[in-house]
């Protein structure tokens, strides 16, 4: 490349980069901003329209700022809930910090006989409903149905 000068050993200057283009998303960024103006007074509804046509129009990244350069920044947003996996840990922490409390500890070092007495209990409940189930599957198929099947 050579220089301008020919003394100089210094290149030409870079071009300046290409506007950059607005996209939609940008667009509507804008329109929002200028759709609040409106709502809070500071833009008549004529004013606004113009601006939000005129936001629709553009090109150019660079350009959009004037629509609302002259506009204050608006209320600030109320805070956003907290999502589902705030909520779980949160759900965690408390049920660990239940589980750690002394009366509960104490229950968890129990004699053997509490062990025994409620293994023994969920052994009896589990053998009901074996049976139970076992005594539904034997009961004939009109029972069920309300109506009798034929032979033939």
């Amino acid at each position: 490349m050579t220089s301008p000068d020919p003394g100089t050993t210094r290149p030409f200057p870079p071009d300046p980069p290409p506007p950059a283009r607005a996209s939609d998303a940008e667009r509507e960024a804008v329109v929002m901003v200028l759709h609040d103006a409106v709502a809070r007074g500071l833009l008549t509804v004529a004013e606004g329209e113009e601006r939000v046509a005129a936001a629709y129009a553009t090109r150019f990244r660079d350009d959009l700022a004037r629509f609302t350069a002259d506009l204050p920044p608006g209320p600030p947003r109320p805070p956003a809930a907290p999502g589902w996996r705030a909520l779980l840990l949160l759900t965690w922490l408390q049920l660990r910090s239940e589980l750690m409390r002394p009366a509960v500890r104490r229950l968890a070092h129990a004699p053997r006989r509490l062990v025994v007495g409620v293994v023994a209990l969920l052994v009896v409940l589990s053998l009901a409903g074996m049976a139970v189930a076992d005594a539904v599957d034997h009961q004939p198929m009109e029972h069920h149905h309300g109506f009798e099947l034929d032979d033939d």
